[in-house]
């Protein structure tokens, strides 16, 4: 606290933000008291985040910022849209869930994203990265035709702006010439250096609402001069226009018709109130440049602001994550390992990311093989097409993808890999249900949003072992072919010595029985054998199958096994609406096995919220309990077994 703010009466609790539970609230304190409760807001998040895991860096970053638009804004009468929503725990803070806050992406708590039905202040449910932009001018659009007059205010990253859907939003912004507010917060300088005191002392003085209306008077002026007015306007433009580039890096922006403003220190909480009081009634489409530290009043986070990202539980004396000793890899590390082992026997394998090395486990292959990696920004869409051109070439290119950003660009996995039948292997992480990231990031959806595409391979391993050699086998294809596998840990398997091909479309037996056949796939695999083994102990005997494959079948296996069995039960980390199950289900009915009963076990039509996974999957009837209750379910209807036998019995080694 400053010598300001010591001074001040003692009218003020000694903590600040318990007396601050809404933007009204907020309006209350005098400016010399936000810097105090800026550091009660950081001190908030780093105690809370450091027990639940989350979004630490970002949300850090951008405190003063979230502060200061809630101080000149009436919010939510004024819509605030967040780019991705991982930097809007400060909002949570000043929009009435403190009280709640200790509960973040906890099962029944508060998400750790922008969500509308948790709050009025959350005006657009983001989890997916530069869709603000769009969003605010759908908003702005609307407003104007309701004739009401609030503002929209879009907040999005500097690494959000590498996306295509950002500059489309822009570009359709600066023609439709709206009311809207865009904030760059750009906290990786990928924008533009910071160019000093003098710009942003420039951008705060030229936005005052005098200067603003001596500029109009100028203008008017100069086109009242008969048959030159409107070259001396355009000159005059030109003039100021050369001088504020010279000074600010916004001539991107200008040409999309913005009027571009800074960059403003983002950490000044006068310099970003003294702005945004200075362009809140200005008309037309304004961007406004804030210069951030990702991490920022947190030394390890500032340190290190990609580890400090999205990371879980942590001491946050040290910033040491908390990890149990002797811990099984995760199926990411094994995945990148095992990327950079095929690397250095093929010199053909390059790995593409979209702006996510650490989370998809490149970082190591980008440290071995620089011209053979490639971080191509949030552009998913541009990293499929990419991989295209690069297969074309004689290379084999591994997208390193979560399921949930692939969704993004299955336009390009389409047209642009599987039309062609180009050599690309998708590395999908997060596959199956995720967890604490809630419904923007469950990865629900690739079984049945890949498995319909012609000339597409996809496989799921059940086992961190099991991905090696998919991984091997993948590289070494000569079409498109996915991977998925879960997030987190693996089984704690040991690993063969040599990698293996696995035949395409070859299921595994891993237990046999006579009453039940259940075809389990990828992390269910596991809980599928120790259901079946609860079964033994109630008098029933059940095969379990690893199908490996999605696409193709192993349909030999499954067709004389459900014409043995009469019951077939499929398990899947996925919705049910077109996944494994229904693979399954559409190969019994087109080969007239019609007596034999099936039942798809999955995820059911709607979206699944955020909680721990071991909870999410208790829920949905995916871990061993509910397995065996869905396996005693089918077990009570009679069995017609229809005594076909279409082949030779026997999985995968």
């Amino acid at each position: 606290m400053d010598d300001r703010q010591s001074k001040l009466p003692g009218i003020y609790p000694r903590r600040l933000l318990d007396t601050v539970n809404n933007p009204q609230e907020l309006k209350k304190l005098p400016p010399e008291l936000l810097p105090q409760l800026a550091q009660e807001i950081r001190d908030k998040i780093i105690s809370t985040v450091s027990h639940t895991g989350g979004h630490l860096a970002p949300s850090l970053g951008v405190v003063e910022l979230t502060i200061a638009l809630h101080y000149v804004f009436d919010s939510p009468r004024d819509k605030i849209i967040w780019d991705v929503g991982h930097q809007a725990y400060a909002h949570k803070l000043l929009t009435g869930r403190q009280d709640r806050f200790h509960t973040l992406r906890q099962y029944g708590g508060i998400s750790g994203f922008p969500k509308r039905s948790e709050s009025p202040y959350d005006t657009f449910d983001t989890g997916h990265s530069s869709t603000s932009i769009s969003a605010a001018l759908g908003m702005a659009a609307g407003r104007c035709l309701k004739k009401e007059r609030h503002r929209v205010i879009a907040v999005i990253g500097d690494g959000s702006m590498t996306a295509g859907i950002a500059f489309e939003g822009l570009n359709n912004a600066g023609d439709l010439n709206k009311d809207l507010i865009v904030v760059l917060n750009d906290n990786g300088m990928s924008i533009a250096p910071n160019v000093g005191a003098l710009s942003s002392f420039l951008s705060r003085k030229l936005t005052r609402p005098t200067m603003v209306f001596l500029k109009k008077q100028v203008e008017n002026l100069l086109r009242s001069f008969p048959g030159i007015g409107g070259d001396l306007v355009a000159w005059a433009k030109k003039g100021e226009e050369s001088f504020k580039t010279f000074f600010t890096p916004g001539m991107l922006f200008e040409a999309l018709k913005f009027t571009y403003l800074g960059p403003v220190k983002g950490h000044r909480l006068d310099h970003l109130i003294e702005t945004f009081n200075n362009i809140k009634n200005l008309r037309g489409p304004i961007l406004v440049h804030v210069l951030t530290t990702k991490g920022k009043g947190y030394e390890p986070a500032e340190t290190d602001p990609t580890g400090f990202h999205g990371l879980g539980r942590f001491d946050p004396d040290t910033g040491e994550p908390k990890k149990s000793v002797g811990e099984v890899p995760s199926y990411t590390e094994v995945f990148g390992d095992t990327l950079v082992r095929l690397a250095r026997e093929n010199p053909k394998i390059v790995a593409i990311t979209a702006a996510m090395p650490d989370g998809t486990g490149l970082v190591d292959f980008r440290d071995q093989f620089r011209d053979r990696f490639f971080d191509v920004g949030i552009c998913e869409q541009h990293a499929v097409t990419f991989a295209g051109g690069l297969a074309l070439e004689g290379l084999r290119p591994v997208v390193a993808v979560y399921s949930t950003f692939l969704q993004r660009a299955y336009d390009q996995v389409l047209h642009d890999v599987c039309l062609q039948n180009l050599p690309v292997v998708f590395a999908i992480d997060r596959g199956g249900v995720v967890g604490e990231d809630g419904e923007t990031h469950q990865g629900l959806f690739d079984l049945s949003y890949l498995r319909h595409l012609p000339n597409m391979v996809l496989m799921a391993p059940k086992d961190e072992n099991e991905l090696r050699h998919m991984l091997y086998t993948a590289v070494q294809h000569p079409g498109p072919i996915a991977l998925r596998y879960p997030r987190g840990r693996g089984v704690g398997v040991a690993f063969s010595s040599t990698l293996q091909k696995i035949p395409l479309g070859k299921a595994e037996v891993m237990k046999e029985g006579v009453d039940l056949l259940i075809l389990a796939l990828g992390a269910s695999v596991y809980p599928a054998l120790q259901a079946a083994q609860e079964l033994d102990q109630q008098g029933f005997s059940a095969t379990v199958v690893n199908a490996r494959f999605v696409k193709p079948l192993d349909e030999n296996l499954i067709l004389t096994l459900a014409a043995q069995h009469g019951r077939v039960l499929t398990v899947e980390e996925n919705v049910v609406a077109g996944g494994f199950g229904s693979a399954v289900l559409e190969l019994i009915a087109d080969r007239g096995l019609t007596e034999v009963a099936v039942k798809r076990l999955g995820i059911p039509d709607n979206f699944v919220e955020h909680g721990a996974p071991n909870i999410l999957r208790q829920k949905y009837e995916l871990d061993a309990a509910g397995i065996l209750k869905n396996a005693l379910e089918i077990l009570e209807k009679p069995a017609q077994p229809k005594k076909v036998v279409w082949g030779s019995f026997g999985g995968g080694g």
